[in-house]
């Protein structure tokens, strides 16, 4: 017999999805990915080593398929997304030069939350898209039809086959190109993208270009050099629209899937000391931080529409992300007996007020262009 949570995630029995539930709790009350630190948190008379086993067993076990049981709970969060633009940011990150994990995440509060994700044996942060398709198929089915989606990814997912899969799935797409890649023009003329790149403080937006010896198009660039986060950098981005500055800005909204990857490792839950040496393990420990992850940015929110806010953060402006928001209200309601969320809290609305940690960052613009082309 099979047990379904309210919000439509399925377990094969209901000692599986406790177990679940019991590992969240752990995660988000130690931070650590740990069994022996999880049972501290568990509610019950077992020893502590028999609570470890269950802990162990549920991450290993075979029945369980992480994107399976995540599924319902992203068709639960985005329920009321009808007609909504939204923005997936594609990514992997690598442990211990041993595993990567290819992540589709969901640019939201200026963080970025799980939509699915692939952990492959690999020493290489540079994946096939045999990798990753059919994942990119599931994600589709977790999406409202009516809403408009635009993938963002890195030079490292710039390749042909994929831009041909994103149109299948008629998704939109910001994809930045390697400095090699050929551009053909409408009179055949053939440039590289480096030979195309303008001096700084100029931007060259170039509509109706056909892309590598295949000529696949017609296509939009935008080329500019701009101001990130690792320094300047030369951005070459490729898209199935009209470019123009906002292309700048949608591309840029692609570093929140990095510091999704943070979150997940050395500010917030420790994935890398997990130890686990096992792609299927890990990638069950990706759906109970996911889980957790949902679970924070909705309390964070919804303790910041409820005007809590000033009672977590110190800063005038929010200066924390709403995982963080969420995870110090969890903190300080246990503690203090106080309320926890029993709802989901993620709304399509604008963010009304953006994280601001550092007012000189907030202030410093992406891209300083004093020229700009057309062609």
């Amino acid at each position: 017999m099979k047990f379904v949570h309210r919000a439509g995630v399925t377990f094969p029995d209901l000692r599986l999805f406790i177990t679940f539930g019991w590992a969240i709790v752990g995660l988000i009350m130690s931070g650590k990915p740990h069994f022996s630190h999880w049972q501290l948190y568990r509610s019950d008379e077992a020893k502590a080593a028999s609570k470890e086993r269950q802990f162990s067993r549920w991450l290993h076990n075979e029945r369980l398929d992480p994107l399976k049981i995540y599924r319902h709970l992203v068709e639960s969060m985005l329920r009321e997304w009808h007609d909504q633009a939204l923005y997936l940011a594609l990514d992997t990150s690598q442990l211990w030069k041993r595993f990567v994990i290819i992540r589709v995440s969901l640019i939201y509060g200026g963080r970025a939350i799980p939509m699915g994700w692939v952990v492959r044996a690999s020493g290489s942060a540079t994946v096939p898209l045999a990798a990753y398709q059919r994942l990119l198929a599931q994600i589709k089915g977790q999406i409202p039809p009516s809403c408009q989606v635009t993938l963002l990814a890195d030079r490292a997912f710039g390749e042909l086959e994929l831009l041909k899969v994103l149109k299948q799935l008629g998704w939109h797409y910001r994809i930045r190109l390697k400095s090699s890649y050929w551009v053909f023009n409408a009179h055949h003329q053939a440039r590289q993208v480096s030979a195309l790149m303008p001096v700084v403080g100029q931007g060259l937006f170039i509509h109706d270009v056909w892309i590598t010896k295949r000529r696949y198009g017609p296509l939009y660039l935008a080329l500019a050099h701009v101001i990130t986060p690792n320094g300047t950098e030369k951005w070459a981005i490729v898209s199935d629209e009209p470019t123009g500055r906002q292309t700048f800005d949608e591309y840029g909204l692609r570093f929140c899937i990095e510091e999704n990857f943070l979150d997940d490792k050395s500010a917030g839950f420790n994935l890398e000391a997990s130890g686990l040496e096992d792609s299927q393990a890990l990638s069950r420990l990706c759906l109970i931080m996911a889980t957790a992850t949902i679970y924070l940015v909705s309390t964070g929110k919804a303790i910041d529409d409820m005007g809590q806010r000033h009672l977590i953060d110190t800063h005038w402006f929010r200066g924390l992300s709403y995982l963080q928001i969420g995870w110090r209200w969890c903190k300080k309601a246990v503690f203090q007996q106080k309320w926890l969320l029993d709802f989901m809290w993620i709304r399509p609305d604008p963010d009304p007020e953006p994280a601001i940690a550092s007012m000189t960052q907030f202030y410093r613009p992406m891209y300083e262009l004093q020229h700009v082309e057309f062609l």
